[in-house]
């Protein structure tokens, strides 16, 4: 989900988005008596419920913890405030800040009681089921009071949904007749209560979700297909997905009509013939979509839904994903296999993951493979649990991969964007898919986290303990009464090309099967043991689009190098210079600790410690190295050298430099401003002007000679950038920062016609936004003599080093 398009305009901040996010957590079940609709179609593998599976001590554990103790300061009052008011009762708590009281109120409701909901399932916590039942009592207050069958707590709902409802629809990507994607949070409410249906057996949750549903066909019934997908324009979160889950819970076939009413055909059929049309698309807005279709497969085979789930999951994680399992920049999609210039601190959108993550668990189940749990595996460790503080708890929306970046983290009560929501939830649930039931009665573990699996059916329990990575050796105890037959599959992780396996001590002579798994069947006996041995060792993997620029792992996790509390100037972030292409020896232990590490000598311009970069937490990191041999290495400093004297012909060329965001500089300059923000983003300051303000300050000039005033940009905004450039209040440019598609800085030079400048030490700079957009962020700006064109090439965001 993108930014609510009025604070956009209002703030011009690169801080401000939001990612949809899909609350509602459910992969079908071996002979789930919930379901009123089992699947149609042959599923190979069943999930487990949360309740069957205990999380025993490590990093993990950790990480539920912190977000726990965040739960339990939520108030759920605060977060029903706008559903009592709206409702005409009474509030009990004022509402909280952030996106909760600017324009998407309700979103972190659903997930909230969705992150309820899954961790009593997990532990059976009884404040959480208290928490719950009381906010599913309080939405059955308000559905009642309202009398429609809708619960909500949009601003200015009701008049906007009239609308709708009439078929005057204006749409836009994240807009609907004024309100900020009211499908997304209905979806969200919606996934909450399907949740809390799920996980705390409470049929009222389920009573109101049906509610939510009638009236959602009540209000679109009277529109045709093209106001339906002029409706869909606008982000709507997975509205298919929670009808079709109601669908199955409910059998009510008119929920899985309504499913298909929620299908946006210029998206989906792309996707189900097979053709990539996501470069430019907001990533996570797609993704929603697509868990409906792979479920909506599963209860009616509908073959074009599976297209569309196999097409879109191949095409993100094998052309779209960074090495942390993430993707996006900006939110958006790029081109296929062009990542190499898209490192900035606002990459991979957790939301975007969280989702992959649902959906990669219902492709597995119709087709396990170990294809598909690799991926699982490489975003849970490095981008899901990379994504919390684990001392407070506290969430990333991006997580940044800009080489010299760090992580920005939500606060406890002022921000409540999509990735809070979501991560709620991703912390409370790490038990999900450690395990599956295989349709043939095998056991598949999938994820190697110690856990205990209590498989209730077979009547048995499976103990799995590992310190992994800390060492490369993970044993499986089965806990048996009697004698027990089954298969055990235990994923080959593709990181360990030597993996072998035990049992009861006994190296045994197998290979994986055509799934990646290795198969054992036996009539298992109480303590038995099983023990996968997996050699640790570093690899690793490449920009798709430049061969040199590296992340590093060790087993499942991807390293960072730790770059101290301050951050880092370009110069000083590192490139390996190595005569070898063996990772193995390229790093070398750091002291005892099992998972600390440091560069063998061979790092420029100083050697640098590496760590897990899920256990990194307020540090400037890199997690992309350049590497270059020797010869290469001698090459690429003759071309520094010539950027370097590029750089000094500017700078003495310039006349003057304003420094954007800095008091004294732009007092000196006599900035004035109005409607504007300013920030810090990529190691630089910058200022913008949202829609009705502008900036102006003044620059010296060469009186003698034509001046050129360079301004630096920020590339891939993807927003409303379209401003006006003034000399003396004549019109010399009209710039749109969207022409920039790449996250570097872009420093662009406008020549300045000599009569403006002429037998002049000053002139007066203005910027001023178009309608419906912002001017900047401008990150510096800079006066020089003469046409100086061709040394404002856009310059890299590299360190002098690449």
């Amino acid at each position: 989900m993108k930014c609510n398009p009025i604070l956009v305009l209002a703030l011009g901040l690169t801080t401000l988005f939001t990612g949809n996010a899909t609350a509602q957590s459910y992969v079908p079940e071996w002979k789930d008596k919930k379901m009123k609709v089992q699947p149609s179609v042959p599923l190979k593998a069943y999930a487990f419920n949360l309740s069957q599976v205990k999380l025993l001590p490590s990093a993990f554990t950790e990480a539920m913890e912190a977000d726990v103790r965040y739960l339990l300061k939520i108030e759920p009052d605060r977060l029903l405030s706008d559903f009592r008011t709206h409702s005409g009762l009474q509030p009990k708590g004022e509402r909280y800040g952030g996106w909760e009281s600017s324009g998407l109120a309700g979103h972190t409701l659903g997930h909230y009681l969705s992150a309820l909901a899954l961790h009593y399932a997990a532990t059976g916590d009884a404040e959480f089921l208290k928490r719950s039942n009381y906010i599913v009592d309080e939405l059955v207050a308000c559905q009642q009071a309202r009398k429609t069958g809708y619960v909500g707590a949009i601003p200015k709902e009701d008049s906007m949904w009239a609308e709708v409802a009439k078929g005057n629809i204006r749409s836009r990507g994240f807009d609907l007749n004024g309100a900020w994607s009211p499908w997304y949070t209905v979806h969200k409410i919606m996934g909450g209560l399907l949740d809390a249906y799920l996980y705390t057996n409470n049929h009222k949750a389920l009573q109101v979700n049906n509610g939510i549903a009638d009236w959602t066909g009540n209000l679109i019934q009277n529109l045709d297909d093209s106001l339906i997908q002029k409706m869909l324009l606008t982000e709507y979160g997975g509205m298919n997905d929670a009808l079709v889950n109601t669908y199955a819970l409910t059998g009510k076939k008119k929920y899985l009509d309504l499913s298909y009413k929620f299908y946006d055909r210029r998206i989906l059929d792309s996707l189900a013939a097979r053709k990539d049309i996501l470069p430019g698309k907001h990533s996570n807005t797609q993704i929603p979509k697509v868990i409906g279709s792979a479920r909506r497969y599963q209860l009616n085979g509908d073959k074009k839904d599976e297209a569309i789930a196999n097409f879109f999951w191949e095409t993100i994680v094998n052309h779209h994903s960074y090495a942390t399992g993430g993707n996006s920049n900006y939110e958006y999609l790029g081109d296929s296999d062009v990542l190499n210039e898209k490192l900035s601190d606002n990459t991979t959108e957790t939301c975007n993951t969280y989702n992959m993550l649902k959906l990669t668990r219902h492709l597995f189940a119709a087709n396990p493979s170990a294809a598909l749990m690799d991926y699982y595996e490489r975003a849970l460790y490095n981008h899901i649990l990379a994504s919390q503080h684990h001392q407070t708890g506290m969430v990333t929306y991006f997580v940044s991969l800009r080489m010299g970046g760090r992580k920005e983290y939500s606060d406890e009560f002022n921000s409540f964007t999509c990735c809070v929501g979501t991560g709620m939830e991703n912390h409370v649930k790490y038990g999900e898919n450690i395990y599956y039931r295989g349709a043939d009665g095998s056991l598949y573990v999938n994820l190697f986290i110690p856990s205990l699996l209590r498989w209730t059916e077979q009547g048995i329990n499976i103990k799995q303990e590992t310190s992994l990575p800390g060492s490369g050796s993970t044993t499986f105890t089965v806990i048996a009464p009697k004698t027990t037959p089954f298969a055990l599959r235990i994923r080959k992780p593709h990181w360990a090309k030597a993996a072998q396996v035990k049992l009861n001590g006994a190296l045994q002579n197998i290979e994986a099967d055509g799934e990646g798994y290795f198969v054992i069947s036996r009539n298992w006996r109480n303590n038995d043991q099983v023990e996968l041995v997996t050699p640790l060792e570093f690899y690793t993997q490449a920009m798709p689009d430049n061969a040199n620029r590296k992340a590093v792992f060790y087993g499942p996790v991807l390293l960072a190098g730790v770059l101290g509390n301050k951050e880092p100037e370009p110069q000083d972030i590192p490139v390996l210079v190595t005569p070898t292409a063996d990772a193995n020896r390229w790093f070398q232990p750091a002291g005892n600790a099992p998972l600390a590490f440091q560069t063998a000598g061979n790092a420029i311009p100083k050697q640098v410690q590496l760590i897990p970069f899920n256990q990194t937490a307020d540090e400037y990191y890199t997690v992309y190295w350049d590497v270059f041999s020797p010869k290469e290495w001698k090459s690429q400093q003759e071309v520094y050298a010539a950027q370097k004297r590029k750089q000094k012909e500017l700078e003495d060329k310039t006349v003057d430099v304003l420094r954007i965001g800095e008091m004294q500089p732009e007092r000196d300059h006599e900035l004035l401003a109005e409607k504007t923000t300013t920030g810090d983003e990529h190691n630089r300051k910058w200022r913008a002007a949202g829609e009705g303000g502008f900036i102006a300050f003044n620059m010296k000039v060469d009186p003698q000679q034509p001046n050129t005033l360079i301004c630096t940009y920020w590339g891939m905004d993807n927003r409303g950038r379209i401003f006006d450039i003034y000399i003396n209040d004549s019109l010399v440019a009209t710039e749109d920062l969207n022409k920039y598609k790449t996250s570097k800085f872009y420093d662009i030079g406008y020549v300045l016609p000599p009569s403006l400048t002429r037998d002049k030490t000053t002139v007066a700079v203005k910027l001023v936004p178009k309608a419906n957009n912002s001017a900047g962020p401008v990150y510096g700006v800079r006066m020089a003599k003469g046409d100086v064109s061709g040394l404002t090439t856009p310059l890299k965001n590299e360190s002098i080093y690449r």
